[in-house]
Protein backbone atom coordinates (compact mmCIF):
# COMPACT_ATOMS: atom_id res chain seq x y z
CA UNK A 1 0.00 0.00 0.00
CA UNK A 2 1.90 3.60 -0.79
CA UNK A 3 1.92 6.24 1.83
CA UNK A 4 0.38 9.34 0.77
CA UNK A 5 3.10 12.18 0.65
CA UNK A 6 1.86 15.62 0.76
CA UNK A 7 3.86 19.31 0.43
CA UNK A 8 3.29 21.66 2.87
CA UNK A 9 2.79 24.94 0.66
CA UNK A 10 5.46 27.73 -0.14
CA UNK A 11 8.71 27.34 -2.60
CA UNK A 12 11.24 29.88 -2.60
CA UNK A 13 10.17 32.34 -5.09
CA UNK A 14 12.81 33.03 -8.08
CA UNK A 15 15.32 36.45 -6.97
CA UNK A 16 13.58 38.05 -10.02
CA UNK A 17 10.32 37.80 -8.15
CA UNK A 18 11.28 38.66 -5.28
CA UNK A 19 13.27 41.77 -6.60
CA UNK A 20 9.87 42.58 -8.76
CA UNK A 21 8.13 42.74 -5.44
CA UNK A 22 10.21 45.23 -4.27
CA UNK A 23 10.21 47.38 -7.22
CA UNK A 24 6.16 46.65 -7.36
CA UNK A 25 5.97 47.87 -3.77
CA UNK A 26 7.77 51.43 -4.10
CA UNK A 27 5.75 51.78 -7.76
CA UNK A 28 8.46 50.98 -9.93
CA UNK A 29 7.04 48.16 -11.51
CA UNK A 30 3.31 47.88 -13.34
CA UNK A 31 1.21 45.69 -11.68
CA UNK A 32 0.96 43.84 -15.70
CA UNK A 33 4.62 43.52 -15.73
CA UNK A 34 4.41 41.90 -11.88
CA UNK A 35 1.78 39.54 -12.49
CA UNK A 36 3.66 38.32 -15.56
CA UNK A 37 6.72 37.61 -13.12
CA UNK A 38 4.46 35.48 -11.03
CA UNK A 39 2.70 33.77 -13.85
CA UNK A 40 6.36 32.81 -15.06
CA UNK A 41 7.15 31.61 -11.27
CA UNK A 42 3.69 29.74 -10.76
CA UNK A 43 4.63 27.86 -14.14
CA UNK A 44 8.31 26.97 -13.26
CA UNK A 45 7.39 25.76 -9.97
CA UNK A 46 4.32 23.69 -10.99
CA UNK A 47 6.93 21.88 -13.74
CA UNK A 48 9.44 21.55 -11.42
CA UNK A 49 7.18 20.66 -8.74
CA UNK A 50 6.01 17.73 -10.80
CA UNK A 51 9.58 16.87 -11.60
CA UNK A 52 9.85 15.55 -8.27
CA UNK A 53 7.29 13.14 -9.09
CA UNK A 54 5.11 14.76 -6.18
CA UNK A 55 1.28 12.97 -6.10
CA UNK A 56 0.40 16.33 -4.75
CA UNK A 57 1.61 19.35 -5.61
CA UNK A 58 0.81 23.56 -4.94
CA UNK A 59 2.04 26.29 -6.58
CA UNK A 60 4.34 27.25 -4.20
CA UNK A 61 3.00 30.19 -3.07
CA UNK A 62 4.59 32.27 -5.74
CA UNK A 63 1.83 35.15 -6.09
CA UNK A 64 1.27 35.09 -2.01
CA UNK A 65 2.75 38.26 -0.13
CA UNK A 66 2.55 35.69 2.93
CA UNK A 67 0.62 32.98 4.03
CA UNK A 68 -0.60 34.74 7.05
CA UNK A 69 -1.59 38.22 5.05
CA UNK A 70 -3.22 37.31 1.24
CA UNK A 71 -6.73 38.19 2.53
CA UNK A 72 -6.11 41.56 4.06
CA UNK A 73 -2.92 42.77 1.55
CA UNK A 74 -4.19 45.66 0.24
CA UNK A 75 -6.68 46.53 2.70
CA UNK A 76 -7.13 50.07 3.37
CA UNK A 77 -8.28 49.92 7.40
CA UNK A 78 -5.46 48.31 8.49
CA UNK A 79 -2.65 50.26 10.64
CA UNK A 80 1.32 48.59 10.77
CA UNK A 81 1.50 48.35 14.24
CA UNK A 82 -0.15 45.09 15.30
CA UNK A 83 0.96 41.64 17.08
CA UNK A 84 4.60 41.05 17.00
CA UNK A 85 6.31 37.52 16.61
CA UNK A 86 10.04 37.57 17.93
CA UNK A 87 12.13 34.64 16.55
CA UNK A 88 14.93 32.91 18.08
CA UNK A 89 17.30 34.60 15.98
CA UNK A 90 16.19 38.07 17.25
CA UNK A 91 14.00 39.15 13.76
CA UNK A 92 10.55 39.53 13.99
CA UNK A 93 7.19 39.58 11.74
CA UNK A 94 4.35 42.01 12.63
CA UNK A 95 0.97 42.04 11.73
CA UNK A 96 -1.08 44.55 10.62
CA UNK A 97 -3.33 45.93 13.42
CA UNK A 98 -7.30 46.33 11.97
CA UNK A 99 -8.50 49.96 12.72
CA UNK A 100 -12.32 50.18 11.73
CA UNK A 101 -14.82 47.71 10.51
CA UNK A 102 -16.61 45.71 8.61
CA UNK A 103 -13.87 42.82 8.01
CA UNK A 104 -13.47 40.95 4.57
CA UNK A 105 -11.18 39.06 2.58
CA UNK A 106 -9.86 41.40 -0.49
CA UNK A 107 -8.12 38.01 -2.06
CA UNK A 108 -9.36 34.42 -1.56
CA UNK A 109 -7.29 31.43 -2.30
CA UNK A 110 -9.54 30.02 -5.06
CA UNK A 111 -8.32 32.16 -7.17
CA UNK A 112 -4.01 30.58 -6.83
CA UNK A 113 -6.50 27.17 -7.34
CA UNK A 114 -7.74 27.71 -10.39
CA UNK A 115 -4.24 29.40 -11.66
CA UNK A 116 -2.78 26.27 -11.05
CA UNK A 117 -4.64 23.47 -11.97
CA UNK A 118 -4.94 25.15 -14.93
CA UNK A 119 -1.07 24.30 -15.51
CA UNK A 120 -0.99 21.01 -13.58
CA UNK A 121 -1.51 17.32 -14.31
CA UNK A 122 -1.73 16.37 -10.96
CA UNK A 123 -3.83 17.56 -7.72
CA UNK A 124 -3.03 20.60 -6.63
CA UNK A 125 -3.28 21.31 -2.51
CA UNK A 126 -4.16 24.65 -1.31
CA UNK A 127 -3.07 26.39 1.77
CA UNK A 128 -5.41 29.18 3.79
CA UNK A 129 -4.51 30.87 6.60
CA UNK A 130 -6.59 29.96 10.11
CA UNK A 131 -9.24 31.81 11.45
CA UNK A 132 -7.79 32.05 14.93
CA UNK A 133 -4.35 33.80 13.30
CA UNK A 134 -6.40 36.59 11.84
CA UNK A 135 -8.15 36.74 15.07
CA UNK A 136 -5.37 38.73 15.84
CA UNK A 137 -5.72 41.61 13.89
CA UNK A 138 -8.22 42.94 16.09
CA UNK A 139 -6.94 45.21 18.81
CA UNK A 140 -7.01 44.71 22.73
CA UNK A 141 -8.70 47.77 23.44
CA UNK A 142 -11.52 47.24 20.58
CA UNK A 143 -12.61 49.52 17.80
CA UNK A 144 -14.84 52.39 18.12
CA UNK A 145 -18.91 51.03 16.66
CA UNK A 146 -17.27 47.81 15.81
CA UNK A 147 -17.18 45.09 18.24
CA UNK A 148 -15.40 42.20 18.44
CA UNK A 149 -17.87 39.85 18.31
CA UNK A 150 -19.51 41.52 14.99
CA UNK A 151 -15.84 41.32 13.88
CA UNK A 152 -15.57 37.62 14.99
CA UNK A 153 -19.00 36.77 12.97
CA UNK A 154 -17.46 38.54 10.11
CA UNK A 155 -14.07 36.82 10.26
CA UNK A 156 -15.90 33.06 10.22
CA UNK A 157 -18.09 34.33 7.64
CA UNK A 158 -14.62 34.92 5.49
CA UNK A 159 -12.64 32.54 6.69
CA UNK A 160 -15.84 29.82 5.66
CA UNK A 161 -15.84 31.44 2.64
CA UNK A 162 -12.24 31.08 1.83
CA UNK A 163 -12.08 26.99 2.43
CA UNK A 164 -15.57 25.97 0.19
CA UNK A 165 -14.44 28.23 -2.90
CA UNK A 166 -11.12 26.16 -2.59
CA UNK A 167 -12.89 23.06 -2.36
CA UNK A 168 -15.43 24.00 -4.90
CA UNK A 169 -12.46 24.82 -7.34
CA UNK A 170 -11.21 21.13 -6.94
CA UNK A 171 -8.26 22.02 -4.54
CA UNK A 172 -7.40 17.98 -3.83
CA UNK A 173 -7.15 19.44 0.33
CA UNK A 174 -7.56 22.41 1.71
CA UNK A 175 -5.02 23.03 4.39
CA UNK A 176 -5.55 25.21 7.39
CA UNK A 177 -1.78 26.70 8.39
CA UNK A 178 -2.19 26.71 12.29
CA UNK A 179 1.75 28.15 12.80
CA UNK A 180 0.11 30.39 16.02
CA UNK A 181 -0.84 27.33 17.53
CA UNK A 182 2.00 26.44 19.24
CA UNK A 183 2.86 30.15 19.68
CA UNK A 184 0.13 30.50 21.48
CA UNK A 185 1.48 28.07 24.38
CA UNK A 186 4.14 30.26 24.41
CA UNK A 187 2.36 33.59 24.57
CA UNK A 188 0.05 31.67 27.01
CA UNK A 189 0.90 28.84 29.31
CA UNK A 190 -2.24 28.57 31.12
CA UNK A 191 -3.30 26.89 27.21
CA UNK A 192 -6.41 29.50 27.51
CA UNK A 193 -5.44 31.25 23.91
CA UNK A 194 -4.43 27.84 22.33
CA UNK A 195 -8.06 26.34 23.24
CA UNK A 196 -9.48 29.63 22.13
CA UNK A 197 -7.95 29.55 18.88
CA UNK A 198 -8.93 25.43 18.32
CA UNK A 199 -12.55 26.48 19.99
CA UNK A 200 -13.10 29.55 17.24
CA UNK A 201 -11.70 27.56 14.08
CA UNK A 202 -14.04 25.19 15.12
CA UNK A 203 -16.73 27.27 14.41
CA UNK A 204 -15.55 27.64 11.12
CA UNK A 205 -15.30 23.76 10.50
CA UNK A 206 -18.72 22.73 12.01
CA UNK A 207 -19.97 24.93 8.99
CA UNK A 208 -19.12 22.01 6.42
CA UNK A 209 -20.17 18.82 6.47
CA UNK A 210 -18.24 15.12 7.36
CA UNK A 211 -17.72 14.95 3.96
CA UNK A 212 -16.56 17.95 3.70
CA UNK A 213 -14.09 17.63 6.00
CA UNK A 214 -12.25 14.07 4.49
CA UNK A 215 -10.78 17.35 2.17
CA UNK A 216 -9.65 19.50 4.96
CA UNK A 217 -6.46 19.20 7.17
CA UNK A 218 -4.44 21.43 9.72
CA UNK A 219 -0.75 21.97 9.91
CA UNK A 220 1.30 23.15 13.19
CA UNK A 221 5.02 23.55 12.98
CA UNK A 222 6.89 26.35 15.22
CA UNK A 223 7.06 28.85 12.28
CA UNK A 224 9.75 28.79 9.75
CA UNK A 225 11.16 32.01 8.99
CA UNK A 226 14.94 33.05 7.28
CA UNK A 227 15.91 29.97 8.71
CA UNK A 228 14.31 30.18 12.34
CA UNK A 229 11.70 29.69 14.62
CA UNK A 230 9.16 31.33 17.07
CA UNK A 231 8.19 28.59 19.03
CA UNK A 232 10.52 25.46 19.13
CA UNK A 233 11.04 25.85 22.57
CA UNK A 234 7.24 24.77 23.51
CA UNK A 235 6.79 21.24 24.04
CA UNK A 236 4.79 19.43 22.22
CA UNK A 237 3.28 17.65 25.14
CA UNK A 238 0.95 21.39 25.41
CA UNK A 239 0.07 21.81 22.29
CA UNK A 240 -0.78 18.08 20.52
CA UNK A 241 -3.80 16.81 22.85
CA UNK A 242 -5.84 20.27 22.01
CA UNK A 243 -4.64 20.60 18.25
CA UNK A 244 -6.29 16.82 17.81
CA UNK A 245 -9.66 18.23 18.88
CA UNK A 246 -9.87 20.17 15.51
CA UNK A 247 -12.63 18.73 13.44
CA UNK A 248 -10.23 17.74 10.18
CA UNK A 249 -9.40 14.39 8.68
CA UNK A 250 -5.69 15.42 8.00
CA UNK A 251 -2.93 16.75 10.28
CA UNK A 252 -0.02 18.10 8.91
CA UNK A 253 3.11 17.94 11.88
CA UNK A 254 6.41 19.42 12.15
CA UNK A 255 8.29 16.54 12.81
CA UNK A 256 11.76 15.77 11.25
CA UNK A 257 13.29 18.66 13.31
CA UNK A 258 11.84 17.59 16.98
CA UNK A 259 15.17 17.22 18.87
CA UNK A 260 13.17 13.99 20.59
CA UNK A 261 11.07 12.60 17.44
CA UNK A 262 9.83 9.50 19.93
CA UNK A 263 8.64 11.51 22.25
CA UNK A 264 6.44 13.64 19.47
CA UNK A 265 5.45 10.36 17.83
CA UNK A 266 4.23 8.83 21.32
CA UNK A 267 2.07 11.70 21.82
CA UNK A 268 0.66 11.90 18.10
CA UNK A 269 -0.18 8.04 18.85
CA UNK A 270 -1.98 8.77 22.03
CA UNK A 271 -3.87 11.65 21.29
CA UNK A 272 -4.83 11.21 17.57
CA UNK A 273 -8.58 10.22 17.11
CA UNK A 274 -10.19 7.89 14.57
CA UNK A 275 -10.87 8.82 11.65
CA UNK A 276 -8.08 11.02 11.61
CA UNK A 277 -4.42 10.74 9.39
CA UNK A 278 -1.07 12.22 10.62
CA UNK A 279 1.15 13.43 7.71
CA UNK A 280 4.61 13.05 9.90
CA UNK A 281 7.42 15.89 8.73
CA UNK A 282 10.25 13.99 7.08
CA UNK A 283 11.87 16.87 5.52
CA UNK A 284 13.77 19.70 8.03
CA UNK A 285 13.26 22.76 5.29
CA UNK A 286 15.76 24.71 8.21
CA UNK A 287 18.58 22.47 7.71
CA UNK A 288 20.75 23.40 4.69
CA UNK A 289 21.69 19.73 4.17
CA UNK A 290 19.80 17.70 1.39
CA UNK A 291 17.92 14.88 3.30
CA UNK A 292 18.95 11.06 1.75
CA UNK A 293 16.18 8.84 0.46
CA UNK A 294 17.05 6.23 3.10
CA UNK A 295 17.30 8.97 5.88
CA UNK A 296 13.60 9.99 4.86
CA UNK A 297 12.88 5.76 4.98
CA UNK A 298 14.24 5.11 8.14
CA UNK A 299 12.15 8.45 9.62
CA UNK A 300 8.77 6.93 8.10
CA UNK A 301 9.67 3.92 9.19
CA UNK A 302 10.26 5.02 12.51
CA UNK A 303 6.75 6.72 12.33
CA UNK A 304 5.05 3.51 11.35
CA UNK A 305 6.12 1.91 15.01
CA UNK A 306 3.53 4.72 16.21
CA UNK A 307 1.17 5.78 13.52
CA UNK A 308 -1.36 2.47 11.98
CA UNK A 309 -0.27 2.49 8.35
CA UNK A 310 -3.28 3.29 6.79
CA UNK A 311 -3.39 6.36 8.87
CA UNK A 312 0.10 7.63 8.01
CA UNK A 313 1.33 10.27 5.75
CA UNK A 314 4.61 12.00 4.93
CA UNK A 315 4.89 16.04 4.68
CA UNK A 316 7.77 18.63 4.81
CA UNK A 317 7.81 20.06 8.46
CA UNK A 318 7.30 23.38 7.31
CA UNK A 319 7.13 25.36 3.69
CA UNK A 320 10.30 26.39 2.32
CA UNK A 321 9.40 30.13 2.19
CA UNK A 322 5.96 30.89 4.01
CA UNK A 323 7.09 35.07 4.01
CA UNK A 324 7.60 36.43 0.07
CA UNK A 325 10.99 38.01 1.26
CA UNK A 326 12.29 35.38 2.67
CA UNK A 327 15.50 34.02 0.30
CA UNK A 328 17.20 31.70 2.91
CA UNK A 329 16.68 28.76 1.27
CA UNK A 330 16.89 28.27 -2.84
CA UNK A 331 14.52 26.81 -4.98
CA UNK A 332 16.93 23.96 -5.93
CA UNK A 333 17.68 22.82 -2.15
CA UNK A 334 13.60 22.82 -1.97
CA UNK A 335 12.92 20.86 -4.97
CA UNK A 336 16.23 18.40 -3.73
CA UNK A 337 14.46 17.48 -0.20
CA UNK A 338 11.08 17.38 -1.87
CA UNK A 339 12.73 14.68 -4.04
CA UNK A 340 14.00 12.55 -0.91
CA UNK A 341 10.90 12.89 0.49
CA UNK A 342 8.87 11.58 -2.42
CA UNK A 343 11.58 8.94 -2.87
CA UNK A 344 12.08 8.31 0.52
CA UNK A 345 8.61 7.44 0.97
CA UNK A 346 8.34 4.97 -1.50
CA UNK A 347 11.16 3.37 -0.22
CA UNK A 348 8.79 3.11 3.15
CA UNK A 349 6.10 1.46 2.04
CA UNK A 350 7.80 -0.61 -0.06
CA UNK A 351 9.95 -1.89 2.84
CA UNK A 352 6.69 -2.25 5.17
CA UNK A 353 5.20 -4.26 2.61
CA UNK A 354 8.09 -6.88 2.71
Amino acid sequence: MPIPTEPIGSIPRPPDLVAGAQRFATGRLSRDQFARLQDAAIRDTIRRFEATESPVITDGEQAKPSFATYPIHGLTNLAPDGVTIPFADGHVRQLPRLTAGPFRYQTYADGYVARARALAHVPVKQAVIAASALSLLYPQDGIRGYPREAFLSDLLREAETDIRRCLAQGAHVVQLDFTEGRLAVKFDPSKRLLKSFVDLNNQVLQRFTAEERQRIGVHTCPGGDRDSTHSADVDYADLLPTLFELQVTNFYIQCASETDRGKALRLMKQHVEPGQRVFVGVIDPIDPSVETPEEVRDRVLEAAEYIPLDRLGTTDDCGFAPFSDDTSTDRETAFAKIRARVAGTALAARALQA
